[in-house]
């Protein structure tokens, strides 16, 4: 499953070929993903005009001139390709079978500056899905979502408020998308492990009486937003289908400091230690009990 730095990634490689961009018309080959396509989706899309492009935890969001909002979560393998213009920036993308089967959505769209442009979405597993969303109506997906890791909206005292009290372990409460939006399994590994936090910890642990963030947290929090931007700037992980604009992988699993590398020398300085496994909620925790506590 895509985490944030590669839907963020997605992102940026799209916007400049989509935003402004008005759809002409919208082709579905199948009625569902994941789910049935809402009702009327492509007679809805078609005449509007994509305004901006955001991202929210791991959904993308398409606003669109009208007022609605065009929601994709990518699933495993789902991924957006323009037609015969590269991307600048790192995107996911995977090409599969170049015969089309996989494609399930295919939007003709106009942009002011490139032309005329065809949207895809590809998705061989069909893990993946698309909402739209009426002007200022609720989106079950992203109404219950806690604050982006990125930007000023997670800080140490409001995640104190959070874990204040909270007896499950740090790994699995860090995993909880009301908590903090976006974070999956590998950065929470490495951003615990940047911070000295065991992943078996009580969430509460690291909140001192007074409810104030404890030493550990207020590391954790530049921690999980070290470790993101990192992952950005080298294009994301390279886990299954993840891969660039060229088709190359994405290169921060090369930079993994704990994730993937049980029996493996721990590579903080000075520690010494061996990095370690365990199972917690069904996903794979990598840490150093040496410097992990």
């Amino acid at each position: 499953m895509p985490e944030l730095p590669e839907v963020e990634t997605v992102r940026r490689g799209l916007d400049p070929f989509l935003r402004g961009a008005r759809i002409e018309r919208v082709t579905l080959y199948r009625e569902n993903l994941r789910f049935a396509f809402p009702q009327g989706f492509a007679t809805a899309l078609a005449g509007q005009t994509i305004e901006t492009l955001d991202r929210r935890a791991k959904y993308l969001l398409f606003t669109l001139s009208g007022g609605a909002v065009w929601l994709t979560h990518l699933g495993m393998t789902g991924a957006y390709l323009v037609s015969d213009h590269p991307i600048a920036e790192p995107s996911r993308r995977d090409e599969g079978d170049k015969s089309g089967r996989h494609v399930h959505l295919a939007a003709r769209l106009v942009h002011p500056h490139h032309g005329p442009l065809t949207l895809s979405y590809a998705d061989p597993r069909r893990f993946g899905f698309m909402g739209l969303y009426a002007p200022d109506a609720a989106n079950p997906f992203t109404a219950p979502l806690g604050p982006e890791p990125l930007g000023n909206q997670l800080s140490a005292d409001g995640l104190a408020s959070a874990l204040q009290g909270r007896k499950g372990p740090i790994k699995t409460l860090l995993l909880d998308q009301r908590i903090i939006a976006g974070l999956g399994n590998i950065y929470v590994c490495e951003a615990l492990h940047r911070a000295g936090i065991d992943p078996r910890r009580p969430g509460g642990s690291v909140v001192a009486l007074n409810g104030a963030p404890g030493t550990e947290l207020l590391a954790l929090v530049p921690a999980i937003r070290g470790v993101l931007e990192e992952a950005l700037e080298a294009g994301g992980s390279t886990l299954r289908d993840f891969r660039t604009s060229d088709g190359t992988p994405g290169y921060f699993q090369h930079s993994f400091a704990v994730y993937g590398r049980e029996g493996e020398p721990c590579l903080k300085p000075r520690c010494g230690g061996t990095v370690a496994r365990i199972v917690q909620a069904g996903r794979s925790s990598f840490f150093c009990p040496s410097c992990q506590h």
